[in-house]
């Protein structure tokens, strides 16, 4: 009779621990999912301009999903300690509800992660940046959006346009149709920069004289923390679900 008593205080002791474990992978999941959706890049305008922001959609998913299986796990372990049936059916109906959660977030994460692709980018920057004459309010909130944060990923990162300078010339835009390609080939937020934020020799830039403009592009300025946050989102998101089936 002690042995089958120590064999139940050993399985039960097994699934509070598979429990604790839970429990901090859902607040390890919630903390990754926040520090994705207050995008620290300030690259959303740029997905909202191409459609392509479920991928923030998963990560709301993962903050549900990581509090839930938290207060799941405090569930979990206190119907083990109390072996109550009811807490634990309690807990296996909402564990599964939960697991579907988390299995859509972890799908929408990982395909979509699959369309950041340059032309996807290069689309949304050709027609909304500077775009000063939107058909209503929407796009014109989305156009300033999408200028700001070319704006910024050109100066900061000393690039310019999604695969180089060339995109301005080579292709239509609203920044071409405003501007002759003779005057401003590209915009000045492409031109090197002294300390004060001031082209260090504004006519070298726009003649295109190395070491006056950046000619490398921004795509992968874009698309490395967007890959790395999807893959993120969507593998530990799966690696939970594993552990909890096992569990």
């Amino acid at each position: 009779m002690a042995k089958g008593d120590n064999g139940v205080r050993f399985f039960q002791a097994l699934l509070i621990l598979g429990n604790v474990i839970i429990g901090m992978c859902g607040i390890a999941l919630t903390a990754e999912c926040i520090f994705f959706v207050s995008d620290q890049q300030t690259l959303y305008p740029l997905l909202e301009a191409t459609n392509n922001d479920d991928i923030y959609g998963a990560a709301w998913i993962g903050i549900f999903v990581g509090f839930a299986l938290f207060n799941l796990s405090v569930l979990g372990i206190i119907g083990v300690i109390k072996s109550n049936r009811t807490m634990l059916l309690v807990y296996i109906i909402l564990m599964l509800v939960t697991y579907g959660f988390e299995v859509a977030s972890c799908i929408t994460a990982a395909t979509h992660r699959d369309f950041f692709t340059p032309n996807l980018f290069l689309k949304q920057m050709l027609e909304k940046y500077q775009n000063l004459e939107p058909a209503n309010n929407d796009d014109k909130w989305m156009s300033e959006g999408v200028t700001r944060t070319w704006d910024r990923l050109m100066l900061q990162n000393q690039c310019c346009g999604v695969n180089g300078p060339s995109d301005w010339q080579n292709y239509m835009s609203v920044f071409r149709s405003r501007n002759s390609d003779s005057e401003f080939p590209w915009p000045r937020q492409c031109c090197v920069m002294d300390v004060q934020g001031i082209p260090i020799n504004l006519d070298g830039c726009k003649l295109g004289v190395s070491g006056y403009y950046n000619n490398k592009g921004c795509y992968d300025i874009i698309s490395g923390p967007m890959d790395r946050h999807a893959w993120g989102v969507a593998w530990f998101g799966f690696a939970i679900l594993c552990w909890t089936v096992s569990t």
